[in-house]
Order: C-alpha cells, then structure tokens, then sequence
C-alpha cells in the first residue's frame, strides 16, 4: 500500500519563465562517498555529458545504502548557485519526489535511459 500524504494548497501561480530559468538536466550518478562527520550527507559524482558535478544529497537517512545508486540516471538541477555544506561544495541539486511530503523520497527519474545532460522541460 503506498503511503497517504495530507493534502496542501497548491503553491502561488507562476509565470512560465520562472520555470524555464531552471536548468534540470538527466544525470547519471557515477559515485557516492560518505561526507565526512554527516549523518545525513553523501558526496553525488554525477555524468551529465559533457561536464561532471559534485553534488551533496541528504539521503544517508533515506536509504540503506545509498551506493545503489551509482549507475542509475536522475534529474538535477544545475543552475544553482554552489552551496558549502559540511566544509564541501555542492554544485547543483538531486531531484527527488516526496521528501516535503514527509514520505520516504524516490528519485524523480526518466522513464527510460537518455543521453546525459539531456535537459527537462
């Protein structure tokens, strides 16, 4: 049975370009290291193509081992300005379906494998 989540309003409406301002792009993730001193923290190496990124993700809590997760496609967004978490740069931010909802997170991911970098939208 999947987990029932309470209903909340619908965010404020946007304009179409807000969105467009994002860049969210299919990535694979290659690596994932531990943070050091984190209990929530992973280090994310991801492949989107023609460039790669470092990405911390807060999925330590989440899953029981979140080295499952190297090998597997997901979106990010990579147009965020890089935040120091930890002592670490993060370059961007994972996808994910769930989390504000307070159940436990799956990643938001293409139906299909696509070409790395490709973007969503």
């Amino acid at each position: 049975m999947m987990d029932e989540i309470k209903a909340v309003p619908v965010k404020q409406t946007v304009e179409l370009d807000a969105l467009e301002r994002l860049d969210i792009r299919v990535g694979t993730i290659v690596t994932v290291d531990e943070v050091r001193g984190s209990d929530k923290l992973v280090r994310l190496t991801v492949d989107f193509g023609s460039f790669q990124r470092t990405i911390l993700a807060g999925l330590k809590q989440e899953r029981e081992n979140p080295r499952e997760l190297e090998g597997r496609q997901a979106l990010f967004v990579v147009n965020l300005a890089p935040k120091k978490m930890m002592g670490e740069l993060s370059e961007g931010m994972l996808f994910d379906i769930g989390y504000s909802d307070g159940i436990l997170p799956a990643l938001a991911v293409p139906e299909r494998e696509v070409p790395n970098g490709s973007r969503a939208g």
